[in-house]
């Protein structure tokens, strides 16, 4: 069995990988980690474990949960990960962290965009960005995995394709995306209150948001040079789900073949990435719940451009569950183990 410790048990993502652990047949967990509720009983904050956790939340302390655990799971705000993280903790144990500490390999533009100081720059180079479709080879191998936020893991698998076979202008990308509430985090903040965002919608982080430089470096690499694009994020009312629609200009000549051609070539033996068929466009109520990343796309022949979607539960494959698929790449598991989720509905 391999012993998981979770730093920041008590937030969404930490709740969300209780239960996908809970399920899977190789774990089990010794450590839930929480700063504001230590000592009181995991099933007391989150009544769904009632009879299923029976457990105390526990603190951070990193270098104790390194003597219990195989692997440590850090979803925690920006900066603690980085601020705990050492050699010793790193030999002893694998850490796949849910945060942004690790994920932008330029430590200038991870300080400019998230305005605070890298307290362990000097693991940034080790870290393996967690996107398992992509980096499935070097997360084998890896002992500190950035696990990669949930706007950027929908808005990269949708876009992917076609920046890899060069089949767009990566810098006339737009990505314009929704999120639930949960996705803001389980902390007070009066913007998240149920009057301020039942019947309603909005924009926020406009040009600014801190996803914006992780989409931008990882689509950097599929096109093999640094691409500029514009990203802009927006609160719906509904718990859970991100879609993400993205406009970019065709190079010339591109089909629709080509790029149907394109989409199955990365994704036909994807467990967790489903192409939708021509004309169907993704929902966020189809994946809800799973680790599935719904994509499709359509060309507007009139402007000559590219509309590309997807869909994800941001709590699950945009949290969570990328987590969790990460472990099972990192300790030899089948990839899916503990993920054959089917989506709820309604």
């Amino acid at each position: 069995m391999i012993k998981a410790g979770i730093i920041g048990s008590t937030g969404y993502a930490g709740q969300e990988l209780v239960r996908l652990l809970m399920q899977h047949p190789d774990v089990e967990i010794v450590w839930y980690g929480s700063r504001s509720y230590i000592d009181q009983q995991y099933a007391d904050v989150f009544q769904n474990m009632f009879q299923i956790v029976d457990a105390k939340c526990m603190d951070d302390n990193m270098d104790a949960l390194a003597d219990a655990a195989d692997v440590i799971f850090t979803a925690t705000p920006q900066g603690l990960c980085a601020s705990l993280v050492n050699e010793d903790v790193l030999n002893k144990v694998k850490i796949i962290d849910l945060s942004a500490d690790f994920r932008i390999k330029d430590v200038e533009v991870y300080e400019k965009w998230y305005g605070i100081k890298h307290k362990s720059p000097s693991y940034i180079k080790e870290a393996v960005y967690g996107l398992c479709e992509i980096n499935r080879e070097d997360i084998k191998g890896a002992r500190l995995i950035a696990n990669p936020g949930c706007y950027t893991t929908c808005s990269i698998l949708t876009c992917y394709p076609l920046v890899k076979e060069g089949l767009i202008d990566p810098n006339t990308i737009i990505v314009d995306a929704k999120s639930g509430t949960s996705g803001a985090g389980r902390g007070a903040k009066t913007a998240n209150l149920f009057c301020e965002v039942n019947e309603n919608m909005k924009a926020y982080g406009v040009a600014t948001h801190r996803h914006t430089p992780e989409i931008e470096e990882q689509l950097g690499y599929a096109a093999g040079y640094p691409i500029t694009i514009n990203f802009t994020p927006h609160l719906v009312p509904m718990n859970r789900g991100i879609l993400a629609t993205a406009y970019a200009s065709l190079k010339e000549g591109v089909t629709e073949e080509q790029i149907r051609a394109a989409y199955d070539k990365y994704y036909a033996n994807e467990k967790f990435v489903r192409v939708l068929k021509p004309g169907v466009c993704p929902e966020t109520r189809w994946v809800e719940g799973s680790n599935y990343v719904d994509v499709n796309f359509k060309v507007d022949l009139r402007t000559h451009r590219v509309i590309m979607m997807g869909a994800i539960d941001n709590l699950v494959k945009g949290a969570a569950g990328q987590a969790v698929q990460n472990m099972n790449l990192a300790f030899g598991l089948d990839e899916s183990t503990g993920l054959n989720l089917v989506p709820m509905f309604p």
